[in-house]
């Protein structure tokens, strides 16, 4: 099965609500079933996404300002990661450095800020609840009674039979939710060509139509990219286990450790203060950076 540069391509779900000609249609829709709401297709929609800042090899996520809200949308194949909110939080603070002129940062007068909200859209093959929140604030070490500081992340389980109210109040959604699912039988039925047999038997069944008809092509190499994405993922944990065990320490406790370090690595710390930080190797951390750059 052939590759492609993840750096520079899409997953489907990016594609279909915010680079294709009729995403802001469909993110609309979206954004009016997520608020109950009824925005017109006149409504101003701006697209201000951060490119590879949620995930550090492939770009997914979607992220708009529209209703004075900068609505970010996140989707997952795999296991939810919970520390979703941390990298949120990397993403929005980040965003308000573009969106706003770096002299109102020193105004007396309070300079006004859309309001943000987080969705994680999960389709993964594990059992998960309709819906859930991750908090920032369930990683805080210790805890005040008073929370200095929150981030919320809504996410939504929108597998065919899971997905509930929002599949039934967001067409596209629906059909993404459906299309994902033909996907996972046709690669199980015929791996070397279940990707465009998918997209076949989608149009055959008018799921996503007339955007697989128009893209069939670039769909399919999306979908080669989610699943070389994947698989990355899933190596990159079979090799945490092999370090754990060579170093006598938990799975859990060296994930948390890698995940805290290629966080850090997002904000410019050098390879050595983050190995003092972790308790990583300099040579593990090195090797991190190594992939983050890529």
């Amino acid at each position: 099965m052939a590759t492609v540069n993840r750096k520079y391509k899409d997953s489907v779900f990016v594609d279909l609500f915010s680079d294709d000609e009729k995403a802001k249609e469909r993110f609309l829709s979206l954004y009016n079933a997520l608020h109950h709401t009824n925005l017109p297709l006149s409504c101003p929609v701006e697209n201000i996404r951060l490119d590879n800042i949620i995930y550090m090899n492939i770009i997914n996520d979607v992220s708009c300002l529209v209703d004075d809200k900068i609505i970010v949308l996140a989707e997952h194949q795999s296991t939810v990661n919970e520390n979703m909110p941390l990298r949120f939080l990397q993403y929005i603070a980040r965003l308000y450095e573009k969106l706003q002129i770096p002299a109102d940062r020193y105004l007396r007068k309070l300079s006004k800020i859309p309001t943000p909200e987080f969705y994680v859209f999960y389709n993964g093959r594990e059992d998960y609840p309709e819906t859930t929140v991750l908090k920032l604030s369930d990683a805080f070490i210790t805890k005040p009674e008073q929370v200095p500081l929150e981030l919320k992340v809504q996410v939504l389980n929108i597998n065919s039979g899971k997905g509930g109210k929002i599949l039934k109040t967001c067409k596209t959604l629906d059909e993404y939710s459906l299309f994902v699912e033909e996907v996972r039988i046709q690669t199980q039925l015929d791996p070397e060509n279940g990707f465009t047999n998918a997209v076949k038997v989608c149009i055959e069944k008018g799921i996503l139509r007339e955007y697989l008809q128009r893209k069939s092509r670039e769909v399919v190499n999306m979908l080669i990219a989610e699943y070389d994405y994947d698989t990355d993922i899933a190596v990159q944990r079979e090799e945490a286990g092999k370090i754990a065990l060579a170093k006598g320490i938990s799975q859990g406790s060296l994930q948390k450790a890698l995940e805290t370090a290629r966080n850090l690595l997002q904000f410019g710390l050098s390879v050595e203060n983050i190995a003092q930080a972790t308790g990583l190797s300099q040579a593990d951390v090195e090797a991190l950076n190594h992939n983050y750059k890529l």
